[in-house]
């Protein structure tokens, strides 16, 4: 990417990375049924196998809830979500977060761009967010061109509300609205899959992003600044996004993640190996 445009990028993806689990890591009109339904009768014989959904693996009714927390409000239909969205948003981060949101397709963007994290690219129309302000700079480190802690800074406005945003009040909003994100997921195009499903397994592949000690260098070419380590630079989207937060802000976003990814499976994540957690080039 572009010095410019890097700087865009990356803030982009974090913005996102934040605001995916910000709403609970991420919603439309109360859910629909694909076609009507097919009349039983005492003959019916039992769909094929090849034909039914996979089992789920996390159902969202073994995600914790508290039950002070659970709501019984009515949901909004999906095209007119966007308003309670930027409200629940700005509830559970303790701030106004509406001037980083973009004005319209709230959930769909969101879901759309969890779906995409574990891919190369991140196209920038489903995204939403807009940019970090200020621009992209990088600095020197032992020799070695890495971002600039100003650049990360522009992070901070994402990173933030995220981190301190209450883990039990994130789950709630999200589990008492997960019928608009799973809604949103079919409308996406897998209509036999879940999408808590979809999130638990995102999320496990960022917190598969290698935690490295220090600013990973940066090399430019024909103009773009890349990872200098290959098995860096070939990593996800999501897992570059994180990496790019610089070790002090992936941690805040994984430790985060993890309290999250525990509340909606209701069960804890099974210890990570440690022989590859510094390893940059490990799967």
């Amino acid at each position: 990417m572009s010095t410019k445009a890097s700087g865009m990028k990356w803030g982009i993806g974090i913005v996102v990375v934040a605001l995916l689990l910000l709403a609970g890591y991420l919603v439309l009109k109360h859910r629909r049924q694909a076609m009507a339904p097919a009349t039983a009768t005492a003959s019916s014989a039992p769909a094929p196998a090849s034909t039914l959904p996979p089992p789920e693996q996390h159902p969202i009714a073994q995600a914790q809830v508290n039950p002070a927390q659970a709501s019984t409000a009515p949901l909004p239909a999906l095209d007119h979500s966007d308003t309670m969205v930027r409200d629940a948003l700005s509830r559970l981060a303790g701030r106004n977060v509406n001037g980083l949101l973009v004005k319209k397709a709230l959930i769909p963007r969101m879901v759309a761009t969890i779906n995409a994290l574990t891919g190369k690219s991140l196209p920038e129309n489903i995204l939403p967010v807009h940019d970090p302000r200020g621009m992209f700079r990088v600095s020197k480190l032992n020799g070695h061109a890495v971002i600039a802690p100003a650049t990360l800074d522009r992070y901070s406005p994402y990173v933030v509300p995220f981190e301190q945003a209450d883990t039990q009040s994130m789950v709630a909003w999200y589990v008492h609205n997960y019928p608009l994100f799973e809604q949103a997921w079919k409308q996406l195009g897998y209509p036999q899959k879940s999408f808590n499903d979809r999130l638990v397994a995102v999320i496990d592949h960022l917190l598969a992003t290698p935690d490295l000690q220090h600013a990973p260098d940066l090399v430019a070419v024909s103009g773009v600044y890349q990872f200098s380590d290959p098995g860096l630079e070939n990593r996800s989207i999501g897992q570059k996004l994180l990496l790019r937060l610089g070790p002090a802000q992936e941690a805040k976003v994984k430790s985060r993640l993890r309290a999250i990814r525990d509340a909606i499976t209701g069960q804890q994540q099974p210890a990570e190996p440690t022989s590859s957690s510094n390893v940059p080039g490990a799967d």
